[in-house]
């Protein structure tokens, strides 16, 4: 499979993955505001909103072949703005359960491949 190819799918997956959490955060906002970090400034669901507006947008670009470079640029940016939010949810969970741990700690690595992933589909969309 070519290059260009396996960016044309990790750009649709994204873009399907993005939009389905960006609806998410606001469906379901209150286990996204719990990972805003304190230090921000406004409140929790401010952050909340404006992320999953980042998230749509972002997915809408990634789904539109004409816009997939520039979308690949913005998830990379986003994959690393909300990292600080995972560290956080690591943190907090740092006494819950085993599973719950593993969960939160996992997801932490797992920003590495998606960022990658997006920096590919800039390069080869």
């Amino acid at each position: 499979m070519t290059a260009r190819r396996r960016a044309h799918r990790s750009a649709v997956f994204s873009g399907l993955a993005l939009t389905g959490m960006g609806v998410l955060h606001f469906v379901r906002p209150e286990g996204f505001d719990a990972l805003v970090p304190e230090q921000l400034p406004g409140t929790p669901r401010q952050w909340t909103l404006g992320s999953g507006c980042a998230e749509l947008a972002t997915g809408a670009l990634l789904l539109v072949p004409a816009t997939r470079r520039i979308g690949g640029a913005a998830a990379a940016a986003l994959f690393v703005g909300v990292w600080p939010g995972n560290i956080k949810m690591a943190w907090d969970w740092r006494h819950e359960p085993a599973s719950k741990q593993v969960i939160s700690l996992g997801r932490l690595p797992l920003q590495i491949p998606m960022i990658v992933s997006a920096v590919k589909i800039v390069r080869n969309a």
